[in-house]
């Protein structure tokens, strides 16, 4: 396996088109790269709840999206209360990738939670009030996570230099929540 050498260069370049992919809709992106190439989408998942694990490519370094691997990573961020799935937003898979990118790449993920059914959502809500009546969680658009040997508050530094979408940082909990809604932090 070939070990990518990510020089400050070639990392901003990454960064910037990465950034420009979260705030487009997906069909776009290749207009947006037209001359310039990128790193490919490339995601290292487990599920903590299913103990299933991903290694996908789901772009290539220009910009074209893989529906076969974009259908995987809704297979593994599905509910795993019910097995119900939905189309993840692009945007939120676009920046767990920018982040894990930002974080050195290809970390193994670890996931908590991706989509949420509306009946496993309103059962966390009878539990804990911390949990949202209109989670993003429910639109396939917010992830839960943390990534082992990076410390949360890392990775919660690293999401929030983006100014992207949400930064949950909940240390008691043991993960960072991303989401692709507008940018704010808690």
């Amino acid at each position: 396996m070939k070990i990518p050498i990510w020089s400050r260069r070639s990392f901003l370049k990454a960064a910037m088109v990465g950034t420009m992919l979260l705030l487009a809709r997906p069909s776009f992106a290749s207009e947006m790269i037209e001359e310039e190439k990128m790193a490919e989408g490339r995601l290292l998942l487990y599920h903590t709840r299913t103990g299933e694990k991903l290694d996908v490519t789901y772009r290539d370094s220009g910009g074209k999206y893989d529906e076969g691997a974009l259908s995987a990573i809704n297979h593994i961020l599905r509910c795993h209360h019910n097995d119900e799935e939905i189309d993840m937003d692009v945007r939120v898979i676009e920046y767990l990738n920018t982040v894990d990118k930002s974080l050195g790449g290809d970390n193994l993920i670890h996931v908590i939670s991706g989509y949420r059914s509306k009946e496993y959502n309103e059962m966390l809500r009878r539990r804990s009030r911390r949990v949202a009546r209109h989670s993003l969680h429910l639109t396939g658009q917010a992830v839960d996570l943390r990534i082992p040997g990076v410390s949360l508050k890392k990775i919660k530094k690293t999401a929030m230099s983006m100014r992207f979408g949400g930064v949950g940082y909940y240390p008691r909990a043991n993960f960072v929540h991303l989401d692709s809604g507008s940018f704010r932090y808690w």
